[in-house]
């Protein structure tokens, strides 16, 4: 059998497919970004198409940067944005409205009268989340009320939803196969994670049809093959994890209290807590970290939803650096005696702090404050709300107290802002050779299963270190730097409210 895998990322701001060989180095590559939709203050969207048309034109760029055809892949696997919410017609293939994105905040009224109405204990006790725009189940409410004639379609088995994965797998395997993976399902507010299925009473809380919704696989499943005019050949596809847990397993991070945080459009810390599913009194969130060979492990989670997309703000919103790797170097030029902080609550506050109105703010500034210093609170403030999700994480479970931090994702090849990192987590943070963690990860779960890789024993010895980077600053500097942050979330709470 082939030892290649394709790993098709499907993210928010772009398509990526990469072909890795057996021995889990990149032979191919191809990645298209593709236009993002603010059609009001809060709305994110994207056009499923060009989700559709970036994931073939990637796959066919890196099938020919590894000069191999579909016939040489052993197998594909999927890794996806989660939350993104997706409804189209089973027939026509085509979507009743634009894919909702995970950063969309419309449905926040509906869930505060969720809350208001005293519900999010019986959601979170299901489906171990709380209750945020964030995830897919208001996405679709919202859908189904605002599409003319989509409810009485969907109540008559008409339509399909999906996550993004879904909708991949619908068009690959020529609209055979309607399916997700544990992870995306568990992210829906929707899905009971402990009864590894679709929640009546959560369905009816929100008045979603049964018939709308996808059957749930473990992560390493037969999920169908491809459909052969597509690439030329059919593939089997039989990966399938949303990005943060596919990232988890990319990074080896199979026993209990080991950690891995993603840095890209935002950022995610999941923390594998095994068989123990452990309920937060944080608000962080319970989630299923992956489902393998229909064992469930579970994690803690913290996402912040504004990381890399700040670094974006800066070069595309303020025009403050014509590159983003150009703002490790500003930092590290920023006058340290200054003190500014940067929350970034563009679209609200994520954990722990969950305040859907919260709007970003900078403090600190003065007459001298530049560039320089902008920038460096940009990375800082990724590096803070890490510390903050950390912080929580160690006080709702002991198994979190020496944990050592694997990073992976765009922001993480500038050595200042893992040094930051570092210094303000008084922690160790590793970064690995491969920073393609996420797209690993979904290739090990279909290598594995197609029995083209290792096993997770395996697969986990073959993780390799690139650089450790050790706290090294003075317990003054950080704890007035810390306090700092505080004060500036909690301003930036009370001005959203």
């Amino acid at each position: 059998m082939s030892g290649y895998v394709l790993a098709i990322d499907q993210g928010t701001t772009s398509s990526r497919a990469i072909v890795f060989d057996e021995s889990f180095r990149i032979v191919g590559v191809g990645q298209q970004e593709f236009e993002q939709h603010f059609p009001r203050s809060g709305w994110v969207e994207h056009d499923p198409e060009d989700i559709w048309s970036s994931v073939v034109a990637t796959i066919r760029s890196a099938l020919a940067d590894a000069s191999l055809s579909a016939g040489d892949i052993a197998a594909i696997g999927i890794t996806n944005q989660r939350e993104t919410t997706l409804i189209w017609d089973r027939e026509s293939d085509k979507p009743i409205y634009n894919a909702i994105v995970w950063q969309d905040r419309r449905t926040a009224e509906v869930c505060r009268g969720l809350v208001e109405r005293g519900l999010e204990p019986t959601i979170t006790q299901k489906t171990g989340l709380i209750v945020d725009p964030y995830f897919s189940g208001t996405k679709i409410a919202w859908i189904l009320d605002n599409v003319s004639g989509a409810r009485q379609a969907a109540e008559a088995g008409k339509l399909a939803f999906g996550t993004v994965d879904s909708f991949l797998l619908w068009r690959l395997t020529g609209g055979k196969v309607h399916a997700t993976d544990a992870t995306n399902a568990s992210r829906t507010m929707i899905f009971d994670i402990e009864a590894n299925d679709w929640d009546d009473e959560l369905l009816s809380l929100l008045d979603i049809p049964r018939a709308l919704l996808p059957e749930v696989k473990d992560c390493d499943a037969e999920f169908g093959t491809s459909d052969p005019a597509l690439f030329g050949a059919a593939i089997r596809i039989c990966g399938m994890a949303g990005d943060q847990h596919a990232a988890t397993l990319g990074q080896a991070c199979f026993r209990p209290g080991m950690m891995k945080s993603t840095y890209g459009t935002g950022c995610f810390a999941v923390l594998n807590t095994g068989t123990t599913r452990v309920p937060s009194s944080n608000r962080l969130l319970t989630t299923i970290a992956y489902r393998l060979g229909g064992r469930t492990a579970f994690a803690l989670e913290g996402s912040i939803f504004i990381a890399g997309a700040a670094v974006q703000w800066l070069r595309d919103g303020l025009g403050l650096v014509d590159r983003a790797d150009r703002t490790g170097p500003m930092a590290e030029g920023a006058d340290e005696m200054q003190d500014v902080y940067l929350v970034p609550a563009f679209t609200g506050l994520g954990a722990p702090w969950w305040d859907a109105e919260a709007r970003g703010a900078i403090y600190g500034l003065t007459r001298s404050t530049g560039p320089n210093e902008i920038a460096r609170a940009a990375l800082e403030a990724v590096c803070f709300q890490t510390a903050d999700l950390l912080d929580a994480m160690r006080k709702d479970w002991s198994g979190a107290d020496d944990t050592i931090l694997r990073v992976d994702g765009g922001m993480v090849a500038s050595d200042w802002t893992m040094q930051r990192l570092a210094d303000l987590l008084n922690a160790p943070v590793d970064r690995p050779v491969v920073l393609e963690t996420t797209a690993l990860g979904a290739a090990w779960v279909a290598g594995q299963k197609c029995g083209a890789w290792p096993d997770m024993e395996g697969f986990a010895a073959r993780w390799r270190l690139e650089r450790r980077f050790e706290p090294s600053m003075d317990a003054v500097t950080r704890g007035r730097k810390l306090t700092g942050w505080g004060k500036a979330v909690r301003r930036t709470l009370t001005a959203g409210a």
